[in-house]
């Protein structure tokens, strides 16, 4: 009691001798000067006090559907953890096990070896005797001969892409995008030219900007090409963050789906991060599994549980019966498709442009 103050050191609030705790920000109400031991005691109560939180919301959120965001939305924020707070944690976690499930250079690599046309031990076939026949009575035959064989000798250059500044300007915009790819991409597939101030010098086009950014797409896709690792390894990396801005998407669909229902879109957005939430804490714990026991049924069975909660959820947090919930489950996880395909494709080309 002695180190209580009538005024809110943080917030300059009035207080009484009897209030322990700020009434506007929640900081306590205490003049005591701060020492290591209470820097310390503040740090690991704040960090177990979420602990605990964390704990009792995936409890719930494992074996009661929709209750955490039924109880979230009507006012029992203290009792669960943040639900954009806890989506954050859960997708670290699971892109994390996601990173250590696949790895996608070996498959690029076992690709690259079943294209090569060098390997080691392959037996080349030998052409059938037919063929050999065919051949020689066309070298042989006076009425075709040797003449009239023509070989072409002139290698593939970009200077047969190449297509002058002015004719660019008298383009449509699409169709100067599309001429000016294949004459970058030829251009630094023939001199492996990376700086596109000089590409541009040496093809004499603009200095612009945007040469410039198309003529580094350009090398980028030759990039890949050699190492299409690269990309995808960008592309994971950027998920947690394409489905986050995804998610307010596919909450406003549910929100049109239930818009008779009494519920805002903030409360829909809720569900729709405990769902997403629900989905990486599953497979998340399947991937760990099918890690040990290296089998198939393992994702199969996740789909089949993640979607019998999905009923569930939407039926405990909506409160609608058997056949709305079936119909509006089956036409949700169609929108959820159509949306995940096109998003999928703009995230995409949106990765690709900025990398």
């Amino acid at each position: 009691m002695k180190y209580r103050g009538d005024e809110c050191l943080n917030c300059g609030h009035p207080l009484e001798l009897t209030d322990r705790f700020c009434a506007r920000c929640g900081q306590m109400n205490s003049t005591k000067k701060l020492s290591f031991n209470d820097f310390f005691s503040e740090f690991f109560s704040g960090v177990f006090a979420y602990d605990s939180r964390f704990q009792r919301t995936l409890r719930v959120l494992l074996f009661k559907p929709g209750k955490i965001s039924k109880d979230y939305i009507s006012g029992r924020r203290m009792f669960y953890a943040n639900p954009f707070r806890f989506y954050l944690s859960t997708s670290i976690v699971f892109f994390l096990i996601f990173g250590f499930s696949f790895d996608f250079g070996e498959d690029f690599e076992s690709l690259n070896a079943s294209n090569r046309d060098t390997n080691p031990g392959v037996i080349i076939p030998q052409p059938p005797q037919a063929g050999l026949d065919s051949i020689n009575k066309i070298i042989t035959d006076r009425q075709i001969g040797l003449d009239s064989i023509k070989l072409d000798t002139n290698p593939k250059s970009y200077k047969d892409k190449y297509v002058s500044q002015q004719e660019i300007d008298t383009m449509s915009n699409l169709s100067a995008l599309v001429k000016k790819s294949e004459l970058y991409y030829a251009f630094y597939d023939e001199t492996e030219i990376r700086s596109s101030r000089i590409a541009m010098d040496s093809l004499q086009h603009a200095q612009t900007g945007y040469n410039h950014w198309l003529y580094k797409k350009a090398v980028d896709v030759g990039t890949f090409r050699q190492n299409p690792r690269l990309f995808v390894d960008y592309f994971v990396s950027k998920l947690p963050f394409i489905i986050f801005f995804y998610l307010p998407v596919f909450a406003l669909f549910i929100w049109l789906l239930y818009l008779r229902r009494p519920f805002n879109y903030m409360e829909h957005l809720i569900f729709a991060f405990h769902i997403q939430t629900m989905f990486f804490v599953l497979y998340g714990l399947a991937l760990l599994i099918d890690m040990i026991v290296n089998s198939n049924w393992v994702m199969t069975t996740a789909n089949f549980v993640f979607l019998f909660y999905l009923y569930k959820g939407m039926r405990n947090f909506y409160g609608q019966g058997r056949v709305k919930t079936i119909l509006k489950f089956l036409l949700l996880n169609l929108i959820f498709f159509i949306l995940a395909i096109i998003a999928a494709i703009l995230s995409l080309l949106a990765s690709f442009s900025i990398y």
